[in-house]
């Protein structure tokens, strides 16, 4: 066995690894499955492929040199690749709370960097241990950051336009625009140091973690007032939904109109399903905060039960009938993250080739601060 090959295999590729198992145990609340992350990392790693391809097109077109096409293009098109899938979890309501951004988000880079290492160290295997120090330890782990950081400022931007449209406001492509800059600034100034490798691998190794565990820190802390704030609120309108005294609200009074425009029939069952969606997003709520208590939280068939029931029901109200319903319910992309996290812990039994680029491109690209 090549030991020198396994020991530049270990530096490439591990640092990132173990950094991204890291925030995972800390998510207290368990918000992101292990399943998840391996598949946002899956989906890293094949945009990394994408992007190799992408860069060899976008490079042979361009008059510039491979230094100045690192520091001011490779960043733009690979933040962008990487950011798409955040894009598409916030889109699908897959992002709840800061945490969980923070998570997918490295995920998604770590992915990316893993690709990119194994890939380069199968084509220059020669390379020295300090190649692969750098790379392993600044390369990856600025991908990884720049990409949760990009989740992180759109998740903040995002409760902004909250705040300010209300609970279940349209998600604008303007709120991806200042993560995306943050993410290749970050990509950018690294590649911006071709002379100072150990410079940028102890900048990214430092300055990307400590910011990340700032995040997680304030994230919990939010995440635990949301989650309780939001609790209460929930537990109220059930009981005013039980009690008939939701009827008298400016929500109340809007759904019941809505509910008029519907036959008999129809319009019990959306009263229906209103309520069991409610009761399912509290039910979320409570398994959240008792994994926070350290609690396990058992759920099963009486939530596939409902679950299956809420289903029924809102296919019987039809597509229409949901998005007439929907904005009038005081459910927020926290809420339908929570439903939709419920409804998988469920389903999972209650448990929480070579790129077309000139070969000097490439050999250039494996310096570890002078690639993308």
């Amino acid at each position: 066995m090549d030991w020198a090959l396994v020991a530049k295999l270990v530096v490439a590729l591990s640092p990132v690894v173990v950094l991204l198992v890291v925030f995972e145990r800390l998510d207290v609340f368990r918000l992101v499955s292990g399943g998840s992350v391996a598949a946002y990392a899956a989906a890293g790693a094949a945009l990394a492929a994408l992007s190799y391809v992408s860069n060899a097109h976008v490079m042979d077109g361009l008059p510039i040199g491979f230094t100045d096409y690192s520091r001011y293009v490779a960043p733009v098109i690979e933040e962008t690749l990487k950011g798409l899938i955040i894009v598409g979890l916030f889109a699908a309501d897959r992002v709840g709370f800061k945490l969980d951004a923070a998570i997918a988000g490295f995920a998604v880079g770590a992915g990316f960097s893993v690709f990119e290492n194994a890939y380069l160290l199968t084509i220059f295997p020669e390379a020295d241990l300090g190649v692969w120090l750098v790379r392993g330890f600044g390369t990856a782990v600025m991908h990884g950051g720049a990409t949760a950081l990009f989740a992180v400022v759109t998740h903040e931007f995002s409760e902004h336009q909250a705040h300010r449209e209300g609970r279940h406001a349209r998600l604008y492509p303007w709120v991806f625009a200042p993560g995306l800059l943050v993410a290749i600034a970050i990509h950018s100034a690294f590649n911006h140091l071709p002379g100072e490798p150990m410079l940028a691998m102890l900048a990214a190794m430092v300055l990307i973690p400590l910011t990340l565990l700032a995040v997680f820190s304030k994230g919990g802390a939010t995440a635990h007032e949301w989650l309780e704030h939001d609790h209460e609120g929930h537990a109220r309108l059930l009981a005013e939904l039980r009690e008939g005294r939701f009827a008298q609200t400016d929500e109340g009074r809007a759904l019941d109109a809505i509910a008029q425009r519907f036959p008999p029939r129809i319009a019990g069952e959306a009263r229906a399903w209103i309520e069991l969606q409610l009761t399912l997003v509290l039910r979320a709520e409570e398994v959240l905060l008792a994994h926070e208590r350290g609690e396990h939280a058992q759920v099963g068939e009486a939530e596939r039960a409902q679950f299956h029931q809420l289903d029924r029901l809102g296919r019987e109200i039809g597509r229409a009938g949901r998005h007439a319903i929907q904005p009038h319910l005081r459910f927020s992309r926290s809420d339908l993250y929570e439903l939709h996290m419920l409804r998988h812990r469920v389903g999972s039994g209650g448990r929480a080739g070579s790129p077309a680029k000139p070969q000097g491109a490439v050999e250039a690209r494996l310096h570890p601060d002078a690639g993308p």
